[in-house]
């Protein structure tokens, strides 16, 4: 991956190790940030990935590799979307051709990748609690090595990070803090930290105006010494008064800053600043999200945060406009909402990426952007549901397992009416294994009084929301997948809350097919009738706690299948399995869905394909099980 790459690449492909850095002149550092700047456009643009953060921080890394010394410095970011110029710099240029593609480089920090990257998990607030244990770990062993760590500002808004502080403090180990203040982690970051950093990034001014009268009353005989202490004993008194420096010091932080991000030389003489002083320190970068790229500069929403395959001239997306599951949930809660003002929404510095901004255009008021804080959120919206209003809260489906002390003790013990609507549930893909939705149905499965619904098709969500919303005795979660809403799938009756979609004369199996997985099973129910079996397709829309319903329907059948796009262990298969082993049916069951371990990235096709999950494997492994069934009782 550290081939030399051809122009206008040319001094970008020279850096094969971070030491390569230290070799340039201020002249060529500048010209590299110009070609990395354009690398990352033009591979981005053809693959997709986390452009604006990346543009961000390319003077920043720069930086970072020409002070410290990874690996043996241990350099960490938070969250890892913004390490693209990280490999760059490492010698992984040559890998940007199949980025976020399977068997490619992953889009985050990866250690089978490089010895450069340490952590992979990219939930964000993490890095702070990561750098705290191995600072400590390497002043136990008397190691005299740094660690630093990346922190974008809207990380900060996250508890974990408050937490570390408290223990980096107390601790004084070499730790250097860098924080990434452009503002934003999707959107503009929200809080009161975020406003005191706004703050102290429109009040720089007191650190240049002491300089120049440093140099002032430096040159003049006798008085100027003495008047330059006195003015250098009220500089904490000015900072003090224009800014929130004393939020980070009082903890016993050194703070440094702020400093153009955007100047590498600037950059520089922080870093080695905060090297020296052997214990830990805040370094504030002041950047700009998309940096050097005018679409992205431009881009109000999210500063093209994370696009698919875009047009480089425009940053226009190439790919055909389609109707998302995002945008059909934002569509129906906005309807509701204008039907029932006790509906307000909550999410976590993802307005846009969960279609919470459509309510927040329409109903500004009843909206809350907690930050990165989910564990907040929840107990928040617990709150809002004692007071009296229904709070619905949309989070990528992975980041609610931050939360589910919350979720099991805050809300369903007190059988608040919360509904949690959970976007990019299952197998996501390119993002890799920390942003895959799958443990939803299994971890929360377990909570007293909970209602999962799993919709199928558009229809279906819109209808399942609803009656989420509907609910005032418990907590309810909506789960559904990323990407283009397939084609809708009519039922063609319905039993309880269970549609039935496909009906064969001959009652061999029983297919249930769960949430967007429905589909998989019509198409595998094709297959196998052409094997001479007959099948019954059904979507239970609610898969906690199992309908009844199911258990009627299984006895009439020789075998009962379960499809989900969730982790097997703990899922809806071994709910229906308990379920028909307490309603007295006896009839086997096979559960077909995701195991356990963290699958590779690549799109979700692909991993659907070499995890079994395709209609052709399904129907082969179902046709096989039923054969030996029949062969079974032939024998009796």
């Amino acid at each position: 991956m550290s081939e030399a790459l051809p122009t206008p690449y040319g001094l970008l492909g020279s850096i094969t190790a971070p030491g390569d850095l230290k070799r340039l002149s201020n002249e060529q550092l500048t010209l590299l940030a110009a070609e990395i700047r354009d690398f990352l456009v033009a591979k981005v643009s053809r693959t997709g990935g986390h452009l604006g953060p990346n543009l961000g921080v390319v003077e920043l890394t720069l930086a970072l590799h020409r002070v410290f010394d990874s690996p043996r410095d241990r350099i960490l970011f938070d969250t890892g979307h913004q390490a693209y110029v990280h490999k760059m710099v490492t010698g992984r240029q040559g890998g940007f051709d199949m980025l976020r593609q399977r068997g490619g480089l992953s889009g985050y920090p990866s250690q089978a990748e490089s010895e450069h990257d340490l952590i992979e998990n990219s939930h964000a607030s993490t890095a702070l609690s990561y750098a705290d244990g191995i600072a400590k770990a390497f002043a136990l062993r008397g190691e005299e090595r740094h660690t630093v760590a990346v922190v974008g500002d809207g990380a900060l808004t996250g508890g974990m990070c408050w937490e570390a502080l408290n223990n980096i403090a107390a601790a004084k180990n070499r730790l250097v803090i860098v924080v990434n203040d452009n503002g934003r982690s999707y959107a503009p970051t929200i809080g009161g930290l975020a406003d005191h950093l706004a703050t102290l990034r429109l009040n720089p001014g007191y650190e240049k105006v002491l300089d120049l009268v440093k140099d002032a009353l430096g040159s003049t005989p006798l008085i100027g010494r003495p008047a330059y202490e006195v003015l250098h004993a009220v500089k904490r008194g000015i900072k003090d008064a224009v800014s929130p420096q004393p939020m980070f010091e009082d903890l016993g932080l050194k703070y440094v800053g702020p400093v153009d991000g955007h100047d590498e030389q600037a950059m520089e003489s922080a870093l080695r600043k905060a090297k020296g002083f052997n214990q830990p320190v805040i370094v504030h970068a002041v950047t700009r999200k998309g940096y050097g790229y005018r679409p992205a500069e431009q881009d109000e929403a999210d500063c093209l945060h994370g696009p698919g395959a875009f047009d480089p001239q425009t940053g226009a997306l190439t790919a055909k406009p389609s109707v998302k599951w995002t945008n059909v949930f934002a569509e129906e809660l906005v309807a509701i909402a204008d039907e029932r003002p006790d509906v307000v929404g909550i999410t976590a510095a993802m307005a846009e990426p969960t279609g919470i901004a459509a309510l927040a255009a329409k109903h500004p008021e009843r909206v809350y952007d907690v930050g990165i804080a989910e564990q907040h959120a929840i107990t928040s919206a617990a709150g809002l549901a004692m007071g009296g209003l229904h709070p619905v809260v949309a989070l990528y489906s992975t980041f609610l397992n931050r939360a589910f002390d919350q979720v099991l003790l805050d809300v369903a013990m007190h059988r608040l009416p919360v509904t949690i609507v959970l976007d990019r549930a299952g197998i996501t893909g390119p993002d890799g294994p920390s942003h895959y939705g799958i443990w939803d149905m299994s971890v929360f499965g377990v909570v007293p009084g909970l209602r999962i619904a799993a919709p199928r098709d558009a229809t279906t969500l819109r209808e399942e929301v609803r009656e989420a919303i509907a609910v005032d005795d418990g907590p309810t979660i909506v789960r559904f997948p990323t990407g283009s809403v397939a084609a809708d799938l009519p039922a063609l009756r319905r039993v309880g809350p269970v549609d039935v979609l496909r009906e064969d004369d001959r009652k061999d199996v029983l297919l249930v097919g769960v949430g967007a997985f429905a589909a998989l099973g019509m198409q595998a129910a094709e297959r196998i009738a052409e094997q001479g079996y007959g099948v019954t397709v059904v979507d239970p829309r609610w898969v906690r706690p199992v309908p009844i319903e199911l258990a009627g329907l299984a006895r009439g059948h020789r075998l009962v299948v379960t499809l989900e796009d969730g982790v097997r262990a703990g899922g809806v298969g071994d709910a229906v399995a308990a379920m028909l082993r307490d309603a007295g049916v006896h009839t086997p069951l096979r559960d077909f869905g995701v195991p356990g371990g963290f699958h590779a990235h690549g799109t979700r096709a692909e991993i659907l394909a070499e995890l079994g999950l395709t209609p052709q494997e399904v129907a082969l492994a179902v046709t096989e099980a039923v054969s030996q069934i029949e062969e079974e009782h032939a024998r009796l």
